[in-house]
């Protein structure tokens, strides 16, 4: 892995305690960031914590809050911000989903998943912007395909996942000139996530999605990681709005014909 020069930066990612977020998470810190992880569970917070620790050299802090309770993420930035100092990189990465047809989808359900996914990414960016390195902070935002693309059993993902679209855009018009980057990362089918856990469930479904994807695999949260780690640093530092696809094709249609096969025989 090149040296995208992170050392002495520090990272606050929220839910960063698994998934691709702590795979993130992992990247930052072998790439010299102080990361400071929080979910909703303070035990799972620490477990995450010690993983990072282990990919060094960066150092890793553990906190807990919910990222729907405004006042609460104020506090926990505060706290973030004054164990590591200010804040270079900010990740909004906690999300919701359950697959489920729009009639079975209640108003609660809907706005738990917007409230996790949308509102959530607000409050950690907004209570962040006191404590943010300025210029030369880095935000962004975990999106996914389902903002730009319908998919069935989607209609709250596909809500929540465009609004945080519109929000990475709208602030980084606002805040570009306080010398502040905020941008998003659209994965694709991410292997060891709850995520596709929940979307494939079993073998057929999953041998049926990769048939259909152009690169024939599933990502890993270290690729995810490497791009955030890439958008985060001085190599990026004249992108700003930008909603970066990281999903082996998966916004280019189905790939599960075979188009390699000549015809000329």
């Amino acid at each position: 892995m090149s040296n995208l020069k992170l050392e002495g930066r520090n990272a606050l990612i929220s839910g960063g305690t698994s998934g691709i977020n702590l795979g993130i998470a992992k990247v930052l810190a072998s790439q010299g960031a102080n990361v400071t992880v929080f979910g909703r569970d303070e035990d799972k917070a620490r477990a995450a914590a010690a993983e990072i620790d282990a990919c060094g050299p960066g150092k890793a802090i553990a906190l807990a809050a919910d990222v729907r309770d405004a006042e609460a993420i104020a506090t926990l930035v505060a706290k973030a911000a004054e164990a590591m100092g200010s804040l270079d990189i900010v990740i909004a990465g906690a999300a919701g989903n359950f697959p489920a047809p729009a009639v079975d989808i209640t108003p609660k359900g809907f706005k738990t998943v917007v409230d996790i996914d949308l509102l959530g990414t607000y409050n950690v960016f907004w209570n962040s912007f006191a404590h943010l390195t300025k210029p030369g902070a880095s935000l962004i935002a975990i999106t996914a395909p389902q903002a730009t693309q319908v998919w069935p059993m989607q209609a709250h993902v596909c809500a929540a996942k465009a609004g945080v679209n519109m929000l990475v855009r709208a602030l980084a018009l606002e805040w570009g000139p306080a010398g502040i980057r905020v941008n998003a990362i659209s994965p694709g089918p991410i292997d060891g996530t709850e995520g596709m856990d929940r979307l494939a469930p079993n073998e057929k479904v999953r041998e049926a999605y990769m048939r259909k994807l152009a690169l024939k695999r599933f990502g890993t949260p270290e690729e995810i990681g490497l791009l955030a780690a890439w958008l985060s640093s001085e190599e990026a530092r004249y992108m700003t709005g930008v909603i970066c696809p990281c999903d082996g094709g998966t916004d280019l249609g189905d790939a599960s014909q075979d188009c390699l096969t000549s015809r000329r025989g």
